[in-house]
């Protein structure tokens, strides 16, 4: 329905072959996995080529659901009343991905807070590996040299992401893509330096030796709980570019310019993770549990 068609505060969305094509093509991409990893059809053929098409749909679904999006803005069919329900959306998902972190960080605290429960266990190895915090054989990170670089890395990308947004509010555009590019650049110096720190880790074998060889829930909790937040991180990067995109053109004006709020508001969210992140799994039960 176009803008002059409109007679109410309310966004009736034309038929869209978006969800259609997404819905096969995420099934083609899980069907595609399963046939990387475990064979067709119980055969030994394990080709990544139907993984890839359907992420190659997926992706395609994304690009042409996401400017039908930015059509839709600019053709003025987001109202003050769409916007609170695009708001209300962008809240609820961010919520989502709270609870998704709760679970990767309930199974290291798990973990951490009642190893002593794995010491029952009539498998002497396992009682032995467990009788301590992190696991007998484990090496831990060291949180103070990387880890810290990426924690200050984030902070100041939120700084940077924060100027950006209070120059768009105030019609300071160059000064909105300045910042904007930094903390672009900031995002992919996080993804770099953790990028160095997991190949450092399976290099020398921290989580993985013969030493540690009953410890491996440690070693999962970690890449779970860190490289999900990595991937995040990628996300919300390519989110962000897809902003100054959209900004070395015409688009955001200082009173429209929901799309890049809701990539500060996820980049912010990004960065609270890490930060709990950083104190629990390579500080507090990490670090300090691990000295003792």
């Amino acid at each position: 329905m176009s803008a002059g068609d409109v007679k109410h505060d309310y966004h009736l969305v034309n038929p869209s072959p978006w969800p259609l094509v997404g819905s096969i093509a995420a099934t083609v991409m899980a069907l595609g996995g399963v046939i990387w990893m475990k064979g067709l059809f119980g055969l030994p053929v394990h080709t990544p080529w139907v993984f890839f098409a359907g992420l190659a749909g997926v992706l395609y679904t994304m690009l042409g659901w996401w400017m039908d999006v930015v059509k839709e803005a600019n053709q003025g069919d987001h109202t003050p009343v769409v916007a609170i329900g695009l708001r209300y959306g962008m809240i609820m998902f961010i919520a989502s991905e709270v609870m998704f972190f709760v679970a990767w960080f309930w199974i290291f605290f798990e973990m951490a807070l009642f190893h002593e429960a794995r010491t029952l266990s009539s498998i002497e190895e396992v009682r032995t590996a467990w009788a301590t915090w992190p696991p007998a054989g484990v090496e831990l990170v060291p949180a103070w040299n990387l880890p810290l670089v990426n924690t200050l890395t984030l902070l100041l990308s939120g700084t940077t992401v924060t100027w950006s947004h209070h120059a768009l509010q105030t019609g300071d555009r160059k000064g909105a893509k300045i910042g904007l590019v930094l903390t672009i650049l900031l995002g992919a110096m996080f993804t770099a330096i953790q990028a160095y720190e997991y190949h450092h880790i399976l290099e020398h074998k921290y989580f993985f030796s013969e030493a540690a060889s009953n410890a491996g829930l440690y070693g999962s909790s970690f890449f779970m709980a860190t490289g999900f937040h990595g991937f995040h991180v990628l996300i919300g990067t390519i989110f962000l570019t897809v902003c100054l995109i959209r900004m070395l053109g015409t688009g955001f004006t200082p009173k429209q310019h929901f799309g890049f709020e809701a990539a500060a508001w996820y980049w912010h969210f990004v960065d609270v993770v890490w930060l709990f992140l950083f104190a629990f799994i390579y500080v507090v039960f990490g670090g300090a549990a691990g000295a003792h």
